[in-house]
């Protein structure tokens, strides 16, 4: 078994003989004298081959490629001044080899693992085993398994139960599409891989444990991104007899604990808003707070005026508001603002009306035409200076906020104002109950049906403005997880699920053993999960989820190296009773 790791030998660890083993990283031939740098998960250790002092033939150094992998004994000694190399842990000693075993070859590498030249995707997941070996990925990989492992250490501390719950589940089709197994035992029949544990969570509170946690496996059937993967990890809890303030402070020491671990910071207590002050400041309700410029309502001050543009939105109960680029208007010409309004159309506005100040004067197209008491209105409610741009989205106000949340970010990185190297964190609370699904022509659960509301009063007159006793905790702009306080009560959860226009067929169909646990003394209880791949994405200050993943698939939702999903037998589907159809252009569906 290996007893050393490569990266670890010092000055002290001189003048003995050891045997170590890894990959040749790099490999220098000196003539009578072979470099190589050995590459182990701990980092580099130089060994030297010198034909003088090598036991073995010195043809076998002289074969050895970048990648081998190899097993070598020799003496540690120190490095001459001039061999000293300061970049690298071990770089004050090297190994001189007596003794070289090849434990196995390698091929012609299709790209160099030990640069960190950037690769082609595909090729990179196809060899993602390769890829693995490299630098990046490696500390990556070590990063999570270090966030896992305090997470568990925090939460073994306060006495919560590491409980597994159930792969093989019901469909409840109340969210993001499930993925679908079929049963062979039960033919015509199909379980659902879970998008989540919360309903066995919460069950499990029925059942007494009190402190559940799980580093759960979660599958969507979604439109992958770049921060979304069809299977992803959770860092799941739930407690019973725990309110909202009882979650928030236990999961803020945990996070605290985490990066103090990881990255050796303090953190401070995390701020905490609401949903609506999130919204009517950034746009967004994950804003990422490490840069100002907030979203700034122009409604009152624009009212009444001649520009239709702006009066008829309002007139009709929509809103107008603005970003103020400071200081920057002079970075910005007509194209670049024509540019910036065909990004905010990909949002549904309109368009994008800006004006610039400058030498103390309003210019731009609508400078022209808004009432000056109106310019000069806005000029001293929002300090406006020399050099400001302003730019005005007038809309519907999930338009508005949507356009403008994401203008924001867009400018932000256009103008490098966002500080890379902070970690915000942010509680936003008071979450609405429902959301507006346009598609389904109703209001939906916007967490999911088993959230408590703030209040039963208007649950059925008034869908809109209901609250929720729901929390997200965002970093940098993610949601980095979220929760609730769960309802125990089978009168109020009735109550949910006739507003969600469900029928009693649909809850016995969906909940039915859901809800009759429920009826049996079930304790108050609350509950968060964090997106683990998330977190360790923005603790290794990655923007792509793949990295923090093994194995990741790509944005097809396949796996290039073992190339999954594939095609099964006849036979395998014969024994499921599945049959394929096809389609008119005869591919199979």
């Amino acid at each position: 078994m290996k007893q050393y790791n490569n990266g670890e030998f010092r000055k002290s660890d001189i003048n003995k003989e050891y045997t170590v083993y890894g990959w040749v990283n790099k490999r220098r031939d000196m003539g009578g004298v072979i470099f190589v740098d050995l590459r182990d998960r701990s980092g580099f250790l130089q060994v030297v081959f010198n034909r003088s002092f090598l036991t073995d033939d010195f043809a076998l150094a002289e074969s050895l490629k970048n990648e081998y992998c190899i097993k070598v004994t020799g003496e540690l000694i120190p490095r001459t001044d001039d061999m000293i190399n300061p970049k690298i842990p071990t770089g004050e000693v090297e190994l001189m080899v007596k003794n070289l075993e090849i434990l196995s070859e390698c091929e012609v590498l299709p790209f160099n693992v030990y640069e960190d030249k950037e690769v082609s995707e595909q090729v990179a997941l196809k060899y993602r085993y390769l890829d693995l070996r490299r630098e990046k990925l490696q500390n990556t990989i070590r990063t999570r398994s270090l966030i896992t492992a305090s997470v568990r250490e925090f939460l073994n501390k306060e006495e919560f139960l590491e409980i597994e719950t159930p792969i093989l589940c019901k469909s409840t089709p109340e969210g993001a599409r499930d993925y679908i197994v079929p049963s062979r035992v039960n033919k015509g029949s199909f379980y659902a891989l879970p998008q989540s544990p919360q309903i066995f969570k919460q069950l499990l509170m029925v059942g007494g444990f009190e402190k559940y946690y799980q580093i759960a496996k979660c599958f969507r059937d979604e439109d992958l991104r770049a921060d979304r993967q069809p299977e992803f990890t959770q860092i799941d809890l739930e407690m019973s007899f725990a309110s909202q303030e009882d979650v928030i402070t236990l999961v803020e020491k945990m996070i605290k604990h985490v990066v103090k671990k990881v990255k050796g910071i303090d953190l401070k207590d995390f701020p905490r808003i609401s949903y609506k002050e999130a919204m009517d400041k950034y746009g967004s309700d994950k804003p990422d707070t490490r840069f100002e410029m907030e979203l700034l309502d122009l409604t009152e001050i624009l009212r009444g005026t001649k520009m239709n543009v702006f009066n008829n939105v309002i007139e009709s109960g929509g809103i107008v508001k603005c970003l103020i680029v400071k200081n920057n208007g002079d970075k910005y010409s007509r194209s670049d603002v024509e540019h910036l309004t065909d990004f905010v159309k990909i949002y549904g506005a309109k368009g994008l009306a800006w004006l610039k100040y400058d030498t103390d004067t309003f210019n731009g197209v609508i400078a022209k035409n808004l009432e000056p008491e109106k310019l000069e209105d806005m000029k001293k409610t929002y300090n406006i200076e020399n050099n400001d741009l302003i730019l005005i989205v007038a809309d519907k106000k999930k338009i508005v906020y949507d356009s403008l949340g994401a203008l924001r970010l867009k400018i932000a990185q256009e103008l490098n104002l966002i500080d890379t190297n902070k970690l915000n964190f942010l509680w936003v609370l008071d979450f609405p109950m429902f959301e507006y699904s346009e598609t389904e022509g109703r209001y939906k659960a916007m967490h999911h049906p088993f959230t408590m509301p703030a209040s039963i009063e208007n649950l059925k007159n008034d869908k809109e403005n209901v609250l929720s006793i729901a929390y997200d905790i965002v970093l940098n702009g993610y949601e980095l997880g979220g929760g609730s306080v769960r309802i125990h009560d089978p009168k109020i959860q009735k109550v949910v699920f006739d507003a969600l226009e469900l029928t009693e067929e649909d809850i016995k169909n969906k909940f039915g053993f859901f809800m009759d646990a429920f009826k049996f003394g079930a304790p108050p209880h609350a509950g968060l999960a964090i997106g683990l791949e998330r977190f360790t994405m923005l603790l290794t200050g990655t923007d792509n989820i793949k990295d923090v993943i093994a194995f990741p698939k790509t944005q097809s939702a396949s796996c290039l190296m073992s190339e999954a999903p594939n095609i099964v037998s006849a036979s395998q589907l014969e024994e499921l009773g599945i049959n394929l159809i096809e389609d008119e252009n005869d591919n199979i569906d």
